[in-house]
């Protein structure tokens, strides 16, 4: 029997709401189509944001979204998606799809989607192929207050007054898609492009975030931290930063031979969750170094992209990156969510990629149709863990459980305190069977539990014919004790446990 020993009697660390953020980038039908529409296309719409989603999306308590790539970002010049929409600039997608941008969606459409989400907002700037002026430009079109040109073009777009702008992202994969560059040229331009990006709301400033690294490119991370932690005059500062960006996705049988979303066996579910638990492995590498530059911890990881990459589905485009969604997603995600919480202490943002009709969404939408998917109900799960205090915690005698390539602990586990309700959430990667769980906390007695699970065979799925095949259920199995709880957790399966 696995055995979870909680130390609630410890203070832990707080979980920003913002780990569970979510990403939209100009990308296929994740704007277009699945947020936006035409204000008389049929379906409804509030000035053009789907009703169906912003209300599905509101359910899951959205904190943050970041906006506009990814890789997107980098050829995204701020002035094409303002004012007339008939005047704006067209232009070919090139990263993806090669299909027509109308610039239709722009800063004004996605600070308006915000204020419907009642979401955080995360702007990525343009490093890549933007200029200086053009970065500076766009933080002053947002959040100035006083007389300039600028905020009276905004004046002239329909927006009197700044918008609040929480995150801003100095670049995207300037080490690929934004540039190619080495670390030390980009965190010189990184240096230069945030001296510009004022501050104009000194009461609430916006956080800067710096391209972190790919993966587990740790010569990128040491390049980047000791140009930016470096003073001309030989003394260390604070690294101009507030986050540093981590990337990772989940790719079983890696680039060449991406999985079937919808199609596959035991050997590459097993391959995936293992895949999925290195990124447990990135937050203590890139910490490892971060803490010799940072001890106190000041700077936070921003893991503003991951989720499972895999082939598209039949038919569609290629560059679209549109996937179905199955309990081995639930799974990933769960996996990952209770990661980021147990690293709290250091990671501090996290956004899944993404939102909609792209990769990992939690929405998918055809025409007037939306279908949640079986991360969006993982997400409905974890809520409760937004905005609470970590309860650090052991998991002992948890068994090993895969394949002999791919081996992997079968419980996930991680715990939150908020309000005097205590929330556990439980992933269980076992295909084959249950896995008994004693939870014993170190002082407190519960006197009621509410639980829930979603549940289903590995490659279950949520179609716009059967949209409810994986849903979140009530869970009766849990039984009280003098110092926690007992309970059998079911295979393939994730759980969350709420204690008064």
């Amino acid at each position: 029997m696995a055995k979870l020993y909680l130390r609630e009697n410890i203070q832990g660390a707080h979980i920003n709401p913002e780990l569970q953020g979510q990403f939209s980038e100009h990308l296929g039908r994740g704007i277009y189509e699945g947020l936006y529409v035409k204000e008389d296309s049929g379906i409804p719409n509030e000035n053009g944001m789907r009703k169906d989603v912003v209300e599905a999306l509101r359910e899951i308590r959205v904190p943050l979204l970041r906006w506009p790539g990814g890789c997107f970002a980098d050829e995204y010049h701020w002035k094409d998606g303002i004012g007339d929409k008939a005047n704006r600039k067209k232009m070919i997608n090139t990263n993806w799809g090669g299909v027509l941008e109308d610039n239709s969606f722009g800063t004004n459409e996605y600070f308006e989607l915000c204020r419907q989400l009642g979401c955080k907002t995360y702007v990525n700037g343009n490093v890549g192929s933007g200029t200086v002026q053009e970065m500076s430009e766009w933080v002053e079109y947002m959040t100035f207050d006083g007389v300039s040109p600028l905020t009276e073009l905004r004046k002239k777009n329909g927006h009197d007054s700044p918008w609040q702008l929480d995150y801003l992202g100095v670049g995207n994969e300037n080490w690929g898609c934004g540039g190619n560059m080495t670390p030390e040229y980009y965190a010189n331009l990184y240096r230069r492009y945030q001296t510009f990006c004022r501050q104009y709301h000194p009461d609430h400033p916006f956080k800067k975030i710096c391209c972190g690294p790919n993966v587990d490119d740790t010569n990128w991370t040491r390049g980047v931290l000791s140009t930016c932690f470096q003073e001309p005059g030989g003394h260390a500062n604070h690294g101009f930063m507030d986050l540093l960006s981590v990337h990772y996705y989940v790719l079983p049988g890696g680039w060449e031979h991406k999985s079937s979303a919808t199609q596959f066996d035991a050997a590459v579910w097993y391959e995936t969750m293992k895949k999925t638990l290195t990124a447990e492995d990135l937050i203590r590498l890139h910490g490892n170094i971060l803490d010799t530059y940072d001890p106190e911890k000041k700077i936070g990881i921003s893991f503003d992209e991951w989720g499972g990459w895999y082939e598209v589905e039949p038919g569609t485009n290629p560059g679209f990156l549109y996937q179905q969604n199955t309990m081995r997603d639930a799974l990933l995600a769960g996996t990952t969510l209770n990661i980021f919480n147990r690293h709290c202490d250091r990671v501090k943002l996290a956004c899944i990629a993404q939102m909609v009709n792209v990769l990992q969404s939690v929405i998918l939408t055809e025409g007037e149709r939306m279908v949640k998917t079986p991360t969006w109900h993982v997400f409905h799960m974890y809520q409760h863990h937004q905005d609470a205090d970590l309860v650090p915690g052991d998991l002992l005698e948890n068994e090993e459980v895969g394949t002999d390539e791919n081996h992997v602990p079968a419980l996930n586990i991680s715990a939150s305190k908020k309000d005097g309700v205590y929330t556990v959430t439980v992933a269980d990667m076992d295909l084959a069977k249950s896995h008994p769980l004693e939870i014993r906390f170190t002082d407190f007695v519960p006197k009621a539990v509410k639980a829930s699970i979603v549940t289903e065979e590995m490659c279950a799925k949520n179609t716009f014919d059967e949209p409810d095949c994986v849903t979140e259920k009530a869970f009766s199995g849990v039984t009280l004790t003098e110092h926690g709880a007992k309970l059998d957790v079911p295979p393939c399966a994730v759980l969350l446990l709420q204690f008064s």
